[in-house]
């Protein structure tokens, strides 16, 4: 099973808000989810990124790849990835 970490989008219509989640990559993008690590919500002024540090790097450790834009959001909190 290839796992990712990836964004799933919540909220209203045209009020987007994303949550960071850990899927199989065959599961659609707001079907079903593993676990909930974090939170991404573009409409605030800066933009507010919650990230649950020691849950994603559990989750790299075991495998998970990051998709681009989750990538871009954890090296924007600080959390750099090893060999990316």
């Amino acid at each position: 099973m290839a796992v990712r970490l990836r964004l799933t989008r919540v909220g209203g219509k045209k009020d987007p808000v994303w949550r960071i989640v850990v899927a199989d990559q065959r599961s659609p993008r707001d079907g079903r989810i593993i676990e909930i690590v974090g939170q991404y919500n573009p409409q605030t002024d800066p933009s507010t990124i919650n990230v649950a540090e020691d849950r994603v790097r559990e989750w790299l450790d075991k495998g998970a790849q990051p998709t681009s834009q989750v990538r871009k959001l954890l090296r924007t909190q600080g959390i750099h990835l090893t060999g990316a």
